[in-house]
């Protein structure tokens, strides 16, 4: 699982401060580990593989010639078996999470973003440039949401460069040159459009927060 050192850490704040200061937007970085728990996953598998296990026994019995009398308590026993270690061995995160089709990866991650957009305050920003970079390592997802005023001036197809590069980083583990360079091209796009004016406010924290 992505860990990033004080050091790292101590970059995207400063890269932060630095794009703000170019800016009156009002950038967060948010790094989540996973955007759910996905308990489910692991249950589910485990119990479509117990429902199948006595007809791939009686199926092997037939094939290989296998020396076996079905008994509903014997089946029973096989069934919880399979369950137990089912549940054991897809709980291990790298296999569950390539169990989960990418659309419900997706749609979580997705949430969560727009979820921690107003959990950090970016909708209640004074002048309304409030943008967020979300990352959540475990879907390789990324999304940057911007506030109302923001979408008024700058164009949808903007920020896409900035997310296909983001993504890419992400993709290869290099989640703190991802951050780095999507908050200097952020600090960038923003400051075309939203100058820093004298007097700015910096109303929300700059450190990475991790969840």
């Amino acid at each position: 699982m992505v860990s990033l050192t004080e050091s790292q850490k101590d970059a995207i704040r400063d890269a932060i401060r630095d794009a703000e200061s170019r800016t009156s937007g009002e950038l967060v970085a948010v790094l989540a580990r996973a955007s759910d728990g996905y308990h489910y996953i692991p249950v589910l598998w485990a119990a479509l593989l117990a429902l199948i296990a006595p007809a791939l026994i009686l199926l092997a019995v037939d094939v290989f010639g296998l020396w076996y009398t079905p008994s509903l308590t014997g089946t029973y026993l096989v069934q919880v078996l399979v369950f137990l270690a089912g549940v054991a061995i897809f709980g291990y995160s790298p296999l569950k999470m390539m169990l989960i089709p990418k659309t419900v990866k997706r749609m979580r991650a997705s949430r969560l973003a727009h979820e921690q957009f107003h959990y950090q305050g970016l909708g209640d920003t004074e002048r309304g440039t409030g943008v967020l970079l979300f990352v959540s390592f475990a879907e390789r997802y990324v999304e940057i949401v911007a506030d109302r005023k923001i979408h008024e001036r700058v164009e949808e197809g903007a920020w896409d460069h900035i997310v296909a590069d983001f993504v890419g980083d992400v993709a290869r583990g290099r989640v703190s040159e991802g951050f780095l360079k999507a908050i200097d091209a952020c600090g960038q796009l923003l400051g075309q459009h939203f100058p820093h004016h004298d007097g700015d406010v910096d109303e929300l924290p700059n450190h990475l927060i991790e969840i």
